[in-house]
């Protein structure tokens, strides 16, 4: 099981990929227990309009998968998170069935049965029997490594292990597994299967539990270990400052005592160390509270119990990152929208500091000997872009930013990431110019996280420093020489409008949309949005009042009328194809913002502001005017950029961000006083 090839075979974000098969118009999912149906409304959500079967052994489980899936769709669409029409499409079109043979012209079948080796080989058995030689066909284990599960296979080089989270009709993230009999084509295929239809796949190597189990399975083990001398709500109340749910809260509600204990016992053929505790053999529910009860646990007991799972989390993120069971950016993002880790396992590291991981680190070897340590500095572990993915193609350096659990939003490192990208593709001769997009279909990027300007209320100097932090990309992109081309795949908001805006030119997929909702907030465009757009479209003036003034929304169309985008695509590939051709059209010829004072009409702030219905703050608005007023009879984008950051500091000490932050955080609308 060692690793003997590449990871992902061609690109690290999946909407690259050009694809050898088609969306099937048949799939299976095999076992109507407890993930199965899970899987297969995922698949009829994702793809209401192709045909799906649901195979089980007996009836009862098939009955009651069909009423589960009739409970999600009543209750998605009293929520209003779907159409009635589209509901009823989902639950159309299913065929529950006992028997094989219907399965003859599934395209793809998923295998999610009981976690019992004889069973799944069974079973692998029969689909060979009952399907053609083209059809794709996966295992749901969570643990058993693909070349046990499919090595009597006829044809095991289109099989593998396709693992999903719960619940799998809305967790995001599925592990596709690389194992040594599996084609590369294989690979690609499943992770443009699974990126259309709205997951996030990562690849893994062939070994015990994978990526992200290899987190979960270990650590709720190494809960059972500390009950000796502390309590199950205590534990659960202490790894709540990093989880959103506690250890055995989770094992009740997955009823996964005896699945942690059989996969931790196959994990001892690796290592003796994840030998678990008999406990999980011999508890059926753990005495627990609901997430976010209060409990008391004394400092010292709370300090041991903080360093034991941390210690194994990072003892395991040690180790992967060793042995290259995945990339750490996906464990990190994985632990997120998969575990339920409040941050990523290693920006959590990176908060805590090298000094203190090494002392935790350190902690733990001393109780719990044998398991996985650091083999170099902690910062080498930290030290890898987070928040996005970088691909090359025929010369050009792709930089998708992947937060889909915030619709690709900014974080604190998402700038300084991609910065740190451009300036090593500016001296790579490789490499001829560069497109920034979002990932996934429906988001170029939300903006930034408002966590960050939070932090700034009061402080003038901390709000001129996080504009200025933030903008160091923009006014970087301004001055290369090398072409920067922004493929805005979604709506583009706040933030995001800017990041693509200083980009050298765009191409837009026709529902695009660029907003700058800032003013709602009772703030103001901190990376340029209220100088940039006036040095590249001086012409477009009133527009840009409107929606730095009023958070008007801009249309894609709109933006091609008034010279912002300069192409429009259907799709995805199509996108990429447009950007890849500005990058060539842009060699040589780079636009930059305008070098001196540009004349636009006055911006001027209106009795009664309002964006919409809304009223909003004259005296916030009062600070904007005089940023877009003055900013435009700057002698340059610098000396602009210089006052957006005096802005941002006068704006961070009225009141008007104080009470929009807090009404969007307590999703009511701001009541401005002045």
């Amino acid at each position: 099981m060692a690793q003997e090839k590449k990871l992902y075979p061609s690109f690290l974000n999946p909407y690259l990929i050009e694809p050898t098969i088609s969306l099937p118009d048949e799939m299976a999912v095999v076992g109507a227990g407890h993930i199965g149906p899970d899987i297969a409304y995922y698949l009829r959500s994702g793809l209401p309009d192709k045909k799906l079967y649901l195979v089980d052994v007996v009836e009862e489980p098939l009955k009651k998968a069909e009423a589960r899936f009739k409970g999600y769709a009543d209750k998605a669409v009293a929520k209003k998170k779907m159409k009635p029409e589209v509901a009823e499409k989902v639950l159309a079109n299913i065929v529950y069935t006992t028997d094989y043979d219907q399965l003859k012209n599934c395209g793809l079948v998923i295998e999610a049965a009981t976690e019992n080796l004889a069973l799944k080989k069974k079973i692998f058995a029969n689909l060979e029997a009952a399907t053609s030689e083209t059809a794709i066909l996966t295992s749901n284990t969570s643990g058993i490594p693909a070349n046990e599960i499919f090595c009597d296979m006829k044809h095991p080089e289109r099989s593998t292990i396709t693992h999903f989270f719960a619940p799998a009709w809305r967790s995001l993230p599925v592990e596709v597994i690389n194992w040594e009999g599996a084609s590369d084509e294989l690979i690609n295929n499943l992770l443009w299967f699974f990126a259309s239809t709205g997951k996030a796949p990562m690849v893994t190597d062939n070994v015990y539990s994978f990526l992200l189990n290899r987190i979960f399975e270990s650590y709720t083990s190494e809960a059972a270990f500390l009950v000796d001398r502390a309590t199950a709500k205590e534990v659960d109340h202490v790894a709540e400052a990093f989880v959103a749910a506690g250890p055995f809260f989770v094992l009740n509600l997955t009823g996964g005592n005896p699945l942690i204990f059989e996969s931790q016992t196959r994990r001892m053929g690796e290592n003796p160390c994840y030998q678990p505790s008999h406990l999980l053999h011999s508890v059926a529910q753990w005495t627990v509270n609901r997430p976010g009860t209060k409990v008391d646990v004394p400092d010292e007991q709370a300090g041991w119990i903080k360093d034991r799972l941390l210690g194994l989390i990072f003892s395991q993120c040690f180790d992967i990152a060793d042995r290259k069971v995945g990339t750490r950016s996906d464990l990190n993002l994985g632990s997120v929208i998969g575990l339920g880790f409040k941050k990523g396992v290693f920006e959590l590291m990176a908060d805590l500091g090298e000094t203190e991981v090494q002392r935790i680190a350190d902690a733990f070897a001393k109780e719990r000997s044998g398991f996985p340590q650091p083999t170099r500095p902690i910062a080498e572990y930290t030290d890898f872009p987070r928040d996005i993915l970088v691909d090359d193609k025929d010369g050009v350096r792709i930089i998708t930013m992947r937060r889909p659990q915030a619709a690709n939003a900014l974080s604190a490192y998402s700038c300084d990431e991609i910065l740190d990208e451009l300036k090593k593709g500016e001296a790579d001769p490789a490499v001829k110019g560069f497109i920034i997009t979002g990932y996934g279909t429906k988001a170029f990027c939300a903006g930034a996280d408002i966590g960050g300007f939070i932090a700034t209320l009061g402080d003038h100097a901390a709000g001129a420093a996080l504009a200025r932090r933030n903008s160091k990309l923009i006014e970087y992109m301004d001055q290369m020489d090398k072409p920067v081309v922004a493929a805005v795949n979604g709506l583009a908001m706040g933030g995001g409008v800017e990041v693509a805006m200083g980009c050298h030119s765009r191409v837009a997929d026709k529902k695009a949309f660029f907003q700058l909702p800032e003013i709602t907030l009772g703030i103001l465009p901190g990376m340029g949005g209220a100088v940039m757009p006036y040095r590249k479209w001086p012409q477009a003036a009133e527009t840009f009042h409107g929606m730095v003034g009023e958070a008007k929304r801009l249309t894609c169309q709109e933006a091609v009328e008034i010279g912002m985008v300069q192409t429009v695509a259907s799709s995805f590939p199509e996108l990429i194809d447009a950007a890849m051709a500005e990058v060539d059209r842009l060699a040589g010829q780079i636009p930059r913002a305008a070098s001196g004072a540009v004349s636009i009409p006055e911006f001027t702030v209106p009795d009664e502001p309002k964006a919409g219905k809304m009223p909003l703050s004259k005296e916030a608005l009062g600070i904007i005017a005089r940023l877009i007023n003055e900013g435009a009879a700057a002698d340059s984008l610098k000396a602009a950029m210089e006052m957006t950051y005096e802005r941002c500091g006068d704006i961070s000490c009225i009141d008007a961000p104080k009470e929009g932050v807090s009404a969007f955080m307590e999703k009511r609308k701001p009541n401005f006083v002045k």
